[in-house]
This record gives C-alpha cells, sequence and structure tokens, in this order.
C-alpha cells in the first residue's frame, strides 16, 4: 500500500517535515538510519500498528537541534499507542484490534539482558550495540512511530495490551505517557531511592522532570523539589504541589534551605541530561553541570537517578571532550560520600503495568502533571518549534483523530 502513511521526518538541524511515506510491511527496508546489519531483517513476530497517539520527546529534539550524528531523513518518533490492524504468522497472543502502548525499547524477549528484565539493553535488535529503539540514531535503525502506520516487531513480548479497549481510549491522553516519559521519570525516582518521606530534588522542570516529580510523589516523597530556568515550566511543576528553585535566582543550596532548613536531600534526579548549561539564563553549555550539583545537594550515603540523555556523539559539543560524550564530572566527591548512581535508558517493561494500572485507577494523572497538549499530525514541525522555545507542554500527536475531544484530566 505505497504512499499509504505520513511521518514526522527529520531533514536538517531545526527542520522537521511530514512527509508521505509507503505503508508499513513486516520487514525493516533500508533507509535512512538503519544499521546495514539490520536491513532487510523479517519480522513474522511483528505487528502494524494504527498510531492513536505519538508524542514528542526531548530525545527527539536532541536529534532535531543537530546534537547527535542523526541522518537527513530519519522518520522520528517512540512514544507510541495504537491500535493493531495486522498481525505477523508467529504472533500468538495479540490480536487485531488490540489497543496497546509500545515500550519505546525494543527488545527481543530472547537473549540474556531480556530474560533478566534489562529490556533497554537488548543484545539482539541493534547490530552496532546493546538496546535498540523507534525512530533515533544509532539505535538499529528501526522506523518511528510519529506516522499514521508503524511497524512493531516481537509483538507478544514487547506490547502492553490494555484489556478494556474503551477505558483506554477513555484514558488515552494519559496512557501514552507509558512509552517513555512516564516510566522514565518513575526510574529515575526508583533508582533515586525515593519512597515514603523521601526529600528529593530534581533538575529540569521539562516533561521528564515533570514525571519524575509526579512519580516522586506517587512513591510517597515528602517534599519534591523542581530546580529550572524556565519560570513557566517552574509554575506547572508548582500546579501539581511541587516545590521549585529557579537557579537564575541564586545557589540551589541556599534555595534549598530555605525550604528544607538544610541546603541537602535524600534523593535527586537529573532530567536534563548532556544539554546542561552552567547556571545562568543564557549561559553557555556545561554538560557535567547538573551532576555535579547534584553530587553537591544530594546527602552522604543518598543516590542520584540520571535519566536524563547522555551521548557518545555530541556535533556541536562545547569542545571536543563533550563531543565525544567525556564530562568533567566529580567523581571523587560522589565517592567520598558514598553516592549511588544510575543511568542508562530505562527498561520499560519493568514498570509499565504498573503505571498502566495508576493511570486507569485515578492514582496518578500524568498528562495534567506535564500538560499535555494534542497536536494534529501535520502540526509536528509547529510543535518541535515551540518545544525547543522551552513552552511547558508535552505535544502529542493526534494521526487518526482518536484524541479529538480529549483533555488532560
Amino acid at each position: 500500500m505505497a504512499g499509504g502513511n505520513a511521518a514526522v521526518t527529520y531533514l536538517k538541524p531545526g527542520e522537521v517535515e511530514v512527509r508521505t511515506t509507503d505503508y508499513p510491511t513486516l520487514e525493516l527496508l533500508d533507509g535512512p538510519g538503519v544499521d546495514p546489519a539490520n536491513a532487510g531483517r523479517t519480522c513474522r513476530h511483528g505487528v502494524i500498528l494504527k498510531v492513536l497517539a505519538t508524542n514528542i520527546c526531548g530525545s527527539d529534539q536532541h536529534m532535531v537541534r543537530g546534537r547527535t550524528t542523526a541522518p537527513e531523513g530519519l522518520i522520528l518518533g517512540h512514544e507510541i499507542t495504537g491500535e493493531v490492524v495486522e498481525r505477523g504468522p508467529d504472533v500468538e497472543f495479540i490480536d487485531v484490534g488490540d489497543v496497546v502502548s509500545v515500550p519505546f525499547n525494543i527488545a527481543c524477549g530472547r537473549c540474556r539482558n531480556c530474560k533478566e528484565g534489562q529490556t533497554s539493553i537488548c543484545l539482539n535488535v541493534n547490530p552496532s550495540r546493546a538496546g535498540g529503539a523507534y525512530g533515533y540514531v544509532d539505535m538499529g535503525g528501526w522506523v518511528g512511530g510519529q506516522a499514521r502506520y508503524v511497524m512493531v516487531p516481537y509483538a507478544d513480548f514487547n506490547l502492553l495490551r490494555f484489556p478494556d479497549r474503551d477505558a483506554a481510549r477513555e484514558k488515552l491522553l494519559d496512557l501514552t505517557m507509558l512509552t517513555d516519559i512516564l516510566p522514565t521519570g518513575y526510574h529515575g525516582a526508583v533508582t533515586a531511592g525515593v519512597g515514603v518521606g523521601s526529600t528529593v530534588y530534581v533538575a529540569g522542570a521539562g516533561p521528564v522532570g515533570l514525571a519524575a516529580a509526579a512519580a516522586s510523589q506517587l512513591l510517597g516523597s515528602a517534599v519534591v523539589i523542581v530546580a529550572d530556568f524556565n519560570t513557566e515550566r517552574l509554575a506547572q511543576a508548582r500546579s501539581f504541589g511541587c516545590e521549585t528553585v529557579d537557579l537564575a535566582q541564586g545557589p540551589a543550596e541556599e534555595q534549598v534551605a530555605q525550604i528544607l532548613g538544610v541546603p541537602e536531600v535524600d534523593s535527586a534526579i537529573d532530567a536534563v541530561g548532556f544539554e546542561a548549561k552552567s547556571h545562568g539564563r543564557d549561559s553557555d553549555d556545561a554538560p557535567a553541570t547538573v551532576l555535579n550539583s547534584l553530587m553537591g545537594l544530594v546527602r552522604a550515603g543518598g543516590a542520584l537517578g540520571i535519566p536524563g540523555l547522555y551521548v557518545t556523539e555530541d556535533p556541536r559539543g562545547i569542545d571536543s571532550d563533550a563531543q565525544s560524550g567525556t564530562l568533567r564530572v566529580r567523581l571523587g566527591l560522589g565517592w567520598a560520600k558514598s553516592h549511588t548512581f544510575s543511568t542508562g535508558q530505562t527498561p520499560v517493561m519493568k514498570y509499565h503495568r504498573a503505571l498502566a494500572m495508576a493511570i486507569l485507577h485515578d492514582r496518578i494523572h500524568i498528562a495534567k502533571a506535564v500538560n499535555a497538549t494534542i497536536l494534529p499530525l501535520e502540526d509536528a514541525p509547529f510543535g518541535y518549534e515551540e518545544f525547543d522555545k522551552g513552552v511547558s507542554r508535552k505535544y502529542v500527536l493526534n494521526p487518526n483523530g482518536a484524541l479529538d475531544g480529549a483533555e488532560a484530566a
């Protein structure tokens, strides 16, 4: 069915376009960003989804800003919720008509890491390194899902099926956050040791930081402090009960002490990553700033969860070290304070079923927390442009009308 699809396509730094593309098949065809060893891979275990919701992510924005080696023509999008319209002959437990959430990690379910629950570093889906994802540079070349239709491999293992289709559609704007942002924020909180009574500092009030804050509340934290330079995003954090630190107004330790009475916290979450800047609204890139500041803020014996993205190649890095992902981290400080550090992509399947239950039973209202804002697929370039300006919104694309009339509850 050539020409039966449309997808958000990366053209060059600062520019994306919605292009007519081929309807997907159960085969990974050669194309922009596809690892040559993956080209032609047959996916009898896969399904074709009609995309019901697909989100613009900060990780996508890194590519669109030209901060990775993403090639021209790469189809973007790794946050996908959809309805099965076709299934491969080897799919046993997923049926046509099922409404499903797609973890952004692509995992085979067969390798050692998958069997140990480390689905973010599957050994069989990316010939170049451990771990695969949709629509992302160096992650195997699996075609992205900011589209009307997309192919998902290893469907029986990867997909989270919602048993009640009607309930899932009613909560679709919240459930679309299960593909990445909510499990990623939750993983940051869990690995930072957040629990009942914890004091938590979240660096970054973008969508992942807001999700980490909401997840910390779900886990029972006593106080969640969200830090940023962006006053609009800080106001969004306050809208659901967070304390805030405006980094343009002085040192974080002083502001934390005003809130807690002491200049330290039990747990900290880095929701910024490698595009961090030194303190000040118009300051230069300083990719180790967040990590170093968090080591200063976290109490001795505390932990840092690091869901923020760090890369091995940044063509626009501030110096040769930054361009290769080499950062000047004060590891000696972290060592002296016996800190625990947890890094890497989130193993979404570890959390998404439980988080789906929390959404369906109104224990968390994640769409409202991140200010989910619906756009038609053709307005994706506008969404990328606005997101790059720092608006406090999580843009959710609506390729097939499933979100018509939906609002964050």
